[in-house]
Parts: C-alpha cells; structure tokens; sequence
C-alpha cells in the first residue's frame, strides 16, 4: 500500500488522473472500474480535460442503488453520464453499470462477476472510502471475499448520501455492489479521500488491524494500492511524515 499525501484535494487527484492517463498510454483497451460520490468527481472532471482516447476502454462501475431507473437524477447511470461518459469517447457498449431495477438480482449479480472475467479483468479500480470505511457498499462486517451482490445500506451511509437526494427519508434501502473478493482481484487499486471526515476510516484501514468492521483495510493485503489524500484526510496517520518522505524519494522512474 502506497499512501501519497498531496499538498490538497486539487493535487491529490491530479496524481491519480497521471496514473490513469499512464495505464491508458501503455493499454489502450484497459479494463477500469470507476466510483461514484462526490470524491471522484475532480478526478472525471481532469479526466475530461485531458482528452485522452477511451475508444477501447471498457469499465465496470462499482455499484448502484436498488429501485431506482437509470434515468433517476440520483442514479450512478446518471452520474456517471453527466460526470465522465458523455464528455469522453467511450463506446456504449463497452459501459458497465449494475442494473438496480434488475428482475432477478442474484442472476444478475453472476452474469456481472462473468462479464468482468470476458473482459479479462480489471486493470486498475478507482475507490473512494465511506466514514465508516466501507469501499463501494460493502459495509462493515461485509465478508472480505465476497462478490457482487445486494447489500442494504447502513443507517450512517444513508446519513451520508442524503445530501445527494434531498432528505434521508429518500436514499434508498438496497444497493447493488461488487464484492471486495471482486475489488481484490483488480490488478491495481487507486483509493482517493478527502477531509478530516474521512481520516479515522483512513488511519484505521492503513495502519489499523485487517478487519471486516473497516472493509478498506483489506487493502493491506493488495499488492498494487495506491491511496491518495489530502492533509485533512491524512491527519490521523501516525505515520503520515514517512509517507512524505518515501514519495519524495521515490526513482524517476516510479514518479507520477
């Protein structure tokens, strides 16, 4: 686990765009997972500026909520449409979002496991962290091998999005997310937080124990993760001028 501490939010992201328009240089068709939230949208919008060629890129996004349409405001289909996908030339068909108004969810869930197999794999996966360290909607005590599936959203995670809908009383129950066994088997994880709200479930999941109460700190044990923050979001690491230290010092050819 890399820990990149930026001056701010602004510079932090800007280290993980480099690190996205590096893969999309050396593979042209990389299969890349995306986040929704308010802490990946810096990153889609440098992204966008960057214009750089999505033709051949196929993405599978971590999740969605459960009985909302696609064309809901709120919906990460939508999100990810207004934020990213309609500003860059990415195929349609090469979009991958989970279907919440699926028939059947669990058969659902399986054929998604399968399609990000066909594409052979997921290169790289953009992760932001919830307060309570959840990674997609995997929440705490959620199995740390488990795959895509429905979860239901804790009372603190609908807390959280109620500012997306407008009230509590309208964040819906259910999710559709993949599971950190799927997160886990990403080639590269790029984990990106921003201000003192999220530096607990940072500290904990970086140098706490390996525990399914902050799923992020299963990514202790991912060989490629790479977690860029801001000084607010880095406040609790005990360890936090090493980190400085080590990305300061890193070769030439390491640097981003």
């Amino acid at each position: 686990m890399e820990i990149i501490i930026q001056p701010d939010a602004e510079a932090a992201t800007s280290v993980a765009a480099r690190l996205i328009a590096r893969l999309l240089s050396e593979k042209p068709n990389a299969v890349i997972g995306l986040a929704t939230g308010s802490t990946p949208l810096r990153l889609y919008q440098e992204l966008v500026g960057m214009k750089l060629d999505w033709r051949q890129v196929t993405t599978f996004n971590l999740d969605e909520y459960v009985g909302i349409s696609p064309q809901h405001p709120q919906s990460y289909h939508s999100f990810m449409w207004d934020n990213l996908f309609g500003h860059i030339n990415i195929s349609v068909k090469n979009v991958n979002i989970p279907d919440g108004l699926a028939n059947d969810i669990p058969g659902f869930c399986a054929s998604y496991e399968r399609k990000i197999i066909a594409a052979g794999g997921i290169d790289l996966q953009v992760l932001g962290i919830g307060t309570d360290g959840h990674i997609g909607f995997n929440e705490p005590t959620s199995s740390l091998s488990s795959r895509t599936r429905i979860k239901t959203l804790t009372p603190q995670t609908r807390k959280d999005n109620a500012r997306f809908f407008g009230s509590e009383a309208e964040v819906p129950h259910h999710c559709l997310t993949m599971g950190i066994g799927t997160i886990m088997e990403a080639r590269q994880i790029l984990l990106l937080a921003f201000g003192a709200g999220k530096a607990k479930a940072i500290a904990e999941a970086v140098e706490g124990p390996i525990t399914a109460r902050n799923p992020a700190s299963i990514l202790q044990m991912h060989p490629v993760t790479k977690v860029c923050l801001d000084p607010a979001a880095a406040s609790k690491l005990e360890l936090q001028e090493y980190y400085r230290w080590v990305y300061e010092h890193k070769p030439v050819w390491q640097q981003l």
